[in-house]
């Protein structure tokens, strides 16, 4: 059987609820030291081909591995990047949600940035390949994660303390080996998860970033110039999608903000096929931005479908918001997806594994009712 490619009327951003047995394995193997890595992956790899047969029985053409594998939808990836190390303080909180914190890890840069040939989600993506018959997809975090979560003070490498834009270079160089090692794994469909555009829509987040001394529209520019330039001359056939949502841990958030301030660069400079939006509340604004997506392939998932709640979304006023939708970009160039993962992190969003199937559900009922399939 051959795979349906990309895009799809029905996707998802990727993330999804970690089981008992998951969670249980996690702790015996992180926090106990009571069971081996491979005890510990072999009870990851069930979980995933759970979580495999569940995308594919709901009637979705595209499956992840749920990022079971993983404590940070971000950080995991990073860690195992040449240059970057991960440290543990005794502070109160990580990153400060609306509602609640995250653990005090947090990210330094220590020397010149790389992508290893050995990075551990090559092999992740692999697993998920042999054991599905549709479209797999895996998801990363995008390059401006590398520098939007990194305080300048654990910039220690001092060429990129002294050079941020060096940074932004190396950066570049070592996602665009990203793409090319994923592609080498057989991935067709990569997304990164390129948030901090969303996030430098907020008044707030741009005020300090100004307070930094770095300017919030300069940083946009920035940003999908380094998306642009790694995933420039990649295979004909591998499709690139991106997600940006405003916070996602234990069903909170922490940006707000309307995409005006990033629209134009995020459709129109970074050269990415399919753009997840989170759009499920008032804190994404308007939904005037997309008329600056330009006519012709890309398409966007709008993201009316929370994951933050399990109060499921009626067809009904699903149809309403794509009929808004559609006053500012063509319909042919939209899908359904919900607004983010759910579960960014390994504690998850605070609904239900029945919740979960069922907003996956209305995706796929959402693609089949607006456009006719999926």
């Amino acid at each position: 059987m051959t795979a349906a490619r990309p895009p799809f009327r029905a996707d998802h951003v990727g993330s999804l609820l970690r089981n008992s047995a998951v969670k249980q394995a996690r702790h015996q193997f992180h926090d106990e030291k009571a069971i081996s890595r491979e005890e510990l992956a072999s009870v990851e790899d069930d979980a995933i081909r759970e979580a495999i047969k569940l995308q594919q029985d709901v009637g979705l053409p595209v499956v992840t591995d749920g990022e079971i594998r993983r404590s940070f939808w971000h950080y995991d990836f990073m860690a195992e990047l040449d240059g970057f190390k991960f440290v543990e303080r005794d502070v109160a909180t990580g990153h400060n949600f609306k509602g609640a914190n995250t653990r005090p890890i947090f990210p330094t840069i220590t020397g010149p940035v790389d992508f290893p040939a050995d990075h551990p989600m090559l092999e992740h993506f692999k697993f998920v390949a042999a054991n599905t018959s549709v479209m797999p997809k895996i998801s990363i975090p995008g390059p401006s994660c590398c520098h939007f979560r990194v305080a300048k003070d654990d910039i220690t490498h001092k060429p990129y303390h002294d050079d941020v834009e060096l940074l932004f270079a190396d950066l570049a160089k070592a996602y665009k080996k990203a793409v090319q090692g994923f592609y080498d794994a057989g991935c067709r469909y990569l997304q990164m998860d390129d948030i901090f555009f969303a996030y430098l829509c907020d008044p707030k987040i741009r005020a300090e970033k100004q307070a930094q001394g770095l300017d919030p529209d300069w940083l946009i520019e920035q940003y999908a110039k380094m998306m642009h330039d790694a995933i420039d001359g990649r295979p004909d056939d591998m499709v690139i999608g991106m997600h940006m949502c405003r916070g996602n841990f234990k069903s909170t958030w922490i940006a707000e903000g309307a995409y005006d301030p990033a629209a134009d660069a995020v459709f129109n400079k970074t050269g990415v096929d399919i753009y997840f939006m989170e759009y499920d509340t008032e804190r994404a604004g308007g939904l005037d931005p997309l008329r600056l997506l330009p006519k012709g392939s890309k398409r966007v998932m709008p993201g009316f479908i929370t994951t933050k709640t399990g109060e499921p979304e009626s067809l009904d006023s699903l149809r309403r918001k794509f009929d808004e939708a559609g006053k500012y970009a063509d319909l042919e160039q939209m899908g359904i997806a919900p607004q983010c993962g759910f579960s960014s992190t390994e504690e998850g969003n605070a609904i239900t594994v029945d919740d979960q199937k069922r907003k996956l559900e209305l995706v796929v009922k959402t693609a089949e009712a607006i456009w006719g399939s999926v």
